[in-house]
């Protein structure tokens, strides 16, 4: 059984953990590598895809905990330079519901959990977040998640600033919301890619951040 599922919406964000592996499947045409005690689940970009093969692999084969993890986008003046590794606190579905007010403007939950109602905001779980936190000497922080990335400086400053948050990515917040409903312990490991709001991807560190993932899963797995 591998109790641990790791999830990312591209092969590049988690490439590294390929040759730790012990084999490879195909879990319904998605790439699914199994290794000591965990398995790495290539889901797909946006939160469709991340929410879709998350509940179909929990369904299959039923793991302990669930680890995001990937590359994301830091706010300005949120202190997260490129290659920086950052844990999520919590995750925000950004953009359901109105633009002010969100989901629970409409009057309807995301979800609800144990008599409790979730709208756009979505906790991680507090101890395994803790534990990870304390192997890797991480404050965690807060997540944003956005179909659309920001476009824009201007665009993420005031997505940071309205919604209180560190980082933006496209697929963490139904992942969490996901894993919330079906009662698994969730986390989500991300390293700076880029700063939010810039497209040019020549001004972009995806190498130094998949391998400060690498350093971390390291740590994590080994």
């Amino acid at each position: 059984m591998h109790s641990l599922l790791l999830l990312s919406a591209t092969r590049m964000e988690g490439a590294f953990l390929e040759s730790w592996a012990s084999y490879s499947v195909s879990f319904m045409g998605r790439p699914l590598y199994l290794g000591d005690g965990w398995a790495w689940l290539v889901g797909g970009v946006g939160k469709v895809n991340a929410a879709a093969s998350l509940a179909a692999y929990v369904e299959a084969y039923a793991p302990l905990r669930v680890l995001m993890l990937g590359i994301a986008g830091s706010y300005p003046d949120s202190g997260l330079v490129c290659g920086t590794l950052t844990l999520a606190s919590e995750e925000i579905q950004a953009d359901l519901g109105p633009v002010t007010g969100g989901i629970e403007a409409l009057g309807f939950p995301s979800v609800s959990v144990a008599g409790r109602a979730f709208y756009n905001r979505f906790p991680t779980d507090p101890g395994f977040t803790g534990e990870l936190a304390g192997m890797l000497n991480l404050v965690p922080r807060v997540f944003l998640t956005h179909d659309r990335p920001s476009e824009s400086p201007s665009e993420a400053r005031r997505r940071a600033e309205f919604w209180m948050a560190a980082v933006e990515n496209m697929e963490g917040a139904a992942a969490a919301q996901t894993a919330l409903w079906l009662g698994l312990p969730f986390a989500e490991l991300r390293a700076v890619s880029n700063l939010a709001g810039g497209r040019d991807k020549r001004n972009w560190c995806v190498r130094e951040a998949t391998n400060a993932l690498a350093r971390a899963f390291e740590r994590i797995l080994r």
